[in-house]
Formats: C-alpha cells, structure tokens, sequence
C-alpha cells in the first residue's frame, strides 16, 4: 500500500473541506446574493410537488407541524376568529406560529411558510389589540397621513404575535351602502381610496426611490406584507349583494375601480387578492384578462396574487359543483396563491394531476412559485422565519390606543347641529346638572366595533376585548358634578319627569359582515328608533349613529337637535366624547352620500339624479372649547 506523505495528505483534506462547504452553500440561502438570483437557485432544487405546495394557503385548524413538512404547504392564515385559545395572549400566538414554522423549516429545502391574518381595522382578531376605526370612518378623516400611522401601529401589533401578513387594506370603492361590506370602504369617489392607500407604506414601510416599481417591497420585522383586495369590481356590484355582478363598461371599471390598485402598486403591495364578485357576468376568479393581462401584464405588478377564503370553488354555481375545473380556471386565471383553506390534498391532487398531464403548464406553476419566494425573500422571512417577544408590549399599547382615539375623533361627521344655525346644541357642557345616556349602542363595546372584530361576524357587549364605551366616556369628561344617568330605552314619562339638561342617544346597526350585511332597508336596529322618539320628544338631544354606512334617518331629523355619525369607532369610545364636549373640534366630512330614501339607491356624487339628504364631502365644523 503506497504512503501519502504529509503535505499531500493535507492537499487532499484541504480538497475535501472545500468541496463539502461548495455543497452545503446554497445561493438561495444567502441574503447578500440579490433576490432574482436566489429565486433562481431555489427553483432548480425544487420538485414539483415542492412547487405546488408552496401554492397552497390552508388554515390554522388543520395545519399541523407534520402538514406543514409532508405537503411543503406554502402559507398559513387564521380565519375571521380563529385563534390558538380565547384571550390568546402574544406569546401563545407567538408559539403557535413558531409552532407551525419549524414543521416547514424541517423540510429538505427549509422554505418558511408565510401566516396571514385579517387586520382590517387593527389586530382585529386578537384579544386586547387595539381596534381601530373602520375604513368607512377612516376615509370621513381626509386624512392619508393619519391613516399611514394606523397601518405603522396595526404592523407593530400583528408582529407582536409573531404574523408578518395581513389581508389588508380592502380598497374596495362602495358604490351602494346596501353592500354588507361598504364600511370595509373608504369612500364611494376613487380619489379618497386611492389617498388612503398611504396605510400600504404604513403597514410594509416606505419603498426606497431605487426600488423597482412595482416589485413588493416589505422594510423589516416591525412590517407587515399587505394586500390589495378585492380585486375587482367588488363594490359595485347590482343592489350591493355581496359577491355579485358588477355590471358596468371597461372605461368605468378602470376609472372607478381600478385607480387604487395602480396607487398600492406603486407603493410595492406585496400582494393582491382576488374577489368573489365577477365582472359583467364573468367571475374573477376565473377572469385571466384582468388577472393575468392586466394585473401582471400591463400594471407590471410583480408580487403574488392570492384568492379569497374558497374563492376558487365558487368559480361554479353552486360553489365546488365541478372542483377540477375550478382549480383549472382559477390557477389558469393567474391566482398564485389558493385559500383553500380545509380540503388541501384535494387542491394538491387535481393540481398535480393537471400539470402532469399538460392541462396547466408548468410555466404558470414556475410563475406562480417565482412570485410567492420573492415576496418571502423580500419580508426576510429566510433569514428571520421565528418570531419572538420582542414587539409583545406593542398589543394595546397607550400609544396605539391614544391613535385611534385621534382618529375617531377625526372621522366623526357633525351632520346637525341646533334646530336653528344660531341656537347650536354641540359642544355640550361638561358641568350640566344632571344628562341622561341613552341606546342600544351606548354602552356597548361590540356594537362599537362592529363586524371583524374578534369574531368574524362581531359580537355585542363589553365581554369581547378591552377598551372604553361611550358611556364610560362621557363619564370621565364631565365635571364631577354633573349627573349621568343611564337608561337603554327610557319611556317618554321617565325622560319628562327627571327635568335633564340634555340627552345623548347613542343608536346605530347590530355587528355583521359580509353577506350577513347585505341590507336593502338600511333602517336603524330596534329599539333605536323608539329610543330617539321618545327621549328626543321630551328634551334636547344629540343622536349619535353607530353604522357601517349611511342609515335610514330623514323621518326623525326634525325630532333630533343634533346628529352625528360616529361609523364604527371600534375600542376607544373616548374620541366621540372628546368632540361631543368640545375638547376637540368636528372636522370629519363624509366619504359617503347620506341619501334620504333607500329607493334613490345607488346615488352617488356625480350622478344627474343626485338629490341627498346630505352631500358627499358634507360636515359641519366645531370649534375646541373652554367648557362652561
């Protein structure tokens, strides 16, 4: 046996080390080697069922650390209320993301999984997160700067749980307040939506000048990647029935609905999501010109584009009737991305089978996979996938909660103030002897969030997460010797006979969401109508309306002394108090027509038949005041 001598012995081990470090690096784990040449990489080493995987969003309930490695599933969300455990605190949805990542990183490849979650007026879901006004209210602000520090806040706070992906904002223009989901919009003119896509740089941060436009772009790991939704059409649908047609011509969909996706675009959304609703009959799930040829094409938008929760089974009516087609016709379409979110391994096996058998070309998989790890790259999420505790002091913090009590005070809109300009009611005065509160939504925390909130549909009353009533507000504004008396639906006799100096009736709609929404009456919930006609018949009195979008009012205006639209304020009540006694000025205008009969319906500013009980951009202004 012949002998090496000891150089070349070293030689040899020398050749060794350097070529198992060449074969244990791998470009795509490199965060110095650019994003396009890590793509790149990646995709070589991936088999199809690899690419696949990374194409499927399923939910928290079924995706088990075992799921996550045996599927190479892609991405994670919590539906509207679904939560490790009620009253989850940071740290249990800390380790339950963790949880579900590390079964990911185990995988051959270690691509982390992406969770997402509906953060549509704050951390909605989450127990003790700030909850902020919605969008309906936010867009009465005028106020995109205001707005960009809500997404900052709502980004701090999602991270706070260790989620880096939120399924907002919805940039929905709401053309009928019939529309179950019209507080989920800013505003009914596109111009106000588009302004208020400022929350997009709030959420993800502000892309640098260099960055390429239209590239999704995601500034760290107090950021959130956004979403773009519904794309689209979604608020212009027949009546506002949810998830309907919406009728209209090319050039009226471009120039209503479209402009804010192009703003969100240019902001570097990280993602789009696609809507129920279709498009002149054609669903857009299943529409490839506008997904495809406009979205990716012509707007050159280069993030991913992800469904709605079984959006691609409602491509057929009824919905799943022909699953192998819907998944055809969505993935076909251009949809990156399937909210599957239960039946998984049926999604995976028709896909599969299609591909291998040329129905889908293996170009849109690549497409969409390409898509997909560029968003995760751009987040970071190869080189942070754990979160920690870090940013746990962020939930509910001061800070945040004194934000969205700004903004409610903001988004309120004065409609009435005084039975004559000269004999104005508001600000009222803290040192009154003795007030009467009053209505359903007075004391009642869920009323004020309304749908979205810890649940998907909403809940009432003061159980649901922490904040303050509007009760409870008034309260600690007024002087301490000023009487507050509370009575839900006082009788006309107990109102006369207890000599009040004035009354505050606060009345509006029961929580809800979506479909469950959808109205075509659009009246005040009992007993809110017989609250304001019998307290408002016996004393003067401010009517405050807790509401998605305008509501039936003209039959009680002349009743009413003054009249403010509160939206759905969500936690901090406090901000209606601080314009109600003057602390503050009214500033807000509405983002909305406030019609006078729902046969008017749909009426918006522009329109020749426009004759509103209150225009759009209408709202009367207050001054702060020393109060007496």
């Amino acid at each position: 046996m012949a002998r090496f001598s000891i150089p070349i012995l070293g030689l040899l081990l020398l050749c060794c080390l350097s070529a198992l470090t060449e074969a244990t690096y791998s470009k795509y784990k490199d965060p110095k080697q650019p994003v396009h040449a890590r793509i790149r990489d990646l995709m070589k080493r991936m088999t199809l069922a690899e690419k696949i995987g990374q194409m499927v969003q399923i939910e928290r309930e079924v995706a088990t650390p075992d799921v996550m490695t045996k599927y190479f599933i892609g991405s994670v969300l919590s539906g509207g209320g679904s939560v490790p455990a009620p009253k989850a605190s940071a740290e249990t949805w800390v380790n339950l993301v963790n949880g579900i990542q590390k079964g990911s990183l185990s995988t051959r490849l270690g691509i982390p999984m992406i969770y997402g979650i509906d953060a549509v007026h704050g951390h909605n879901n989450v127990y003790s997160a700030t909850v902020f006004p919605h969008n309906v209210g936010l867009g009465a602000t005028r106020d995109p700067a205001l707005v960009k520090r809500i997404g900052e806040a709502t980004a701090l706070e999602v991270r706070a749980t260790g989620i880096p992906y939120v399924f907002a904002p919805c940039i929905a223009v709401c053309r009928d307040p019939r529309w179950g989901r019209c507080y989920e919009s800013y505003s009914e003119d596109h111009k106000i939506v588009q302004a208020m896509t400022e929350i997009i740089p709030g959420l993800q941060g502000d892309m640098p000048p260099s960055f390429q436009k239209g590239a999704p772009y995601v500034g760290g790991k107090g950021k959130v990647a956004a979403c773009a939704k519904h794309y689209l059409g979604d608020g212009g649908t027949t009546k506002g029935i949810n998830e309907n047609n919406t009728v209209i011509d090319w050039n009226g969909l471009l120039s209503i609905h479209m402009p804010a996706y192009l703003n969100s675009i240019l902001k570097g959304v990280a993602t789009v999501m696609v809507s129920y609703s279709s498009w002149n009959g054609k669903k857009m799930h299943a529409n490839q010109d506008l997904v495809t040829g406009y979205l990716k094409n012509k707007l050159r938008f280069r993030g991913f584009v992800i469904s709605d929760w079984e959006g691609i089974d409602r491509i057929t009516s009824p919905p799943k009737a022909n699953y192998s087609y819907s998944v055809q016709a969505g993935v076909g379409a251009g949809i990156d991305m399937i909210m599957v979110p239960y039946n998984f391994t049926e999604f995976i096996d028709d896909l599969t089978f299609q591909v291998k058998n040329n129905i889908i070309p293996m170009s849109r998989i690549d497409d969409a996979v390409k898509r997909i790890l560029r968003v995760k790259f751009v987040m970071g999420l190869f080189e942070n996938p754990l979160a920690d505790l870090s940013l746990a002091d962020q939930l509910g913090s001061k800070e945040h909660r004194e934000l969205a009590r700004e903004a409610v005070r903001k988004s309120i809109v004065l409609l009435k103030n005084g039975k004559s300009a000269n004999k104005p009611l508001l600000p009222l005065s803290k040192k009154a002897g003795k007030i009467l509160i009053a209505g359903s939504h007075a004391d009642n925390l869920g009323f004020q969030c309304g749908g979205w909130t810890i649940t998907w549909q909403g809940l009432g009353g003061n159980n649901l997460t922490v904040g303050t009533t509007i009760l409870n507000a008034v309260k600690t504004t007024v002087d301490p010797t000023t009487q507050v008396v509370y009575n839900e639906n006082p009788d006309a006799n107990f109102v006369k006979s207890n000599k009040f100096s004035y009354a505050v009736v606060v009345v509006g709609e029961p929580p809800y969401a979506e479909t469950f929404g959808d109205s075509l009456n659009l009246t005040i919930s009992e007993p809110g109508l017989s609250t304001i006609n019998n307290v408002c018949g016996a004393v003067k009195c401010v009517v405050v309306v807790i509401s998605g979008r305008p509501v039936v009012i003209q039959p009680y205006l002349a009743k009413i002394d003054a009249l403010a639209a509160a939206w759905l304020p969500g936690t901090e009540g406090q901000g209606v108090a601080d314009v109600l006694f003057g602390d503050y000025g009214f500033t807000g205008k509405l983002a909305r027509t406030w019609f006078k009969s729902v046969d008017q319906l749909p009426m918006n500013v522009g329109d020749a038949h426009y004759d509103p009980l209150f225009p759009f951009g209408f709202g009367l202004t207050t001054k702060p005041t020393k109060n007496f």
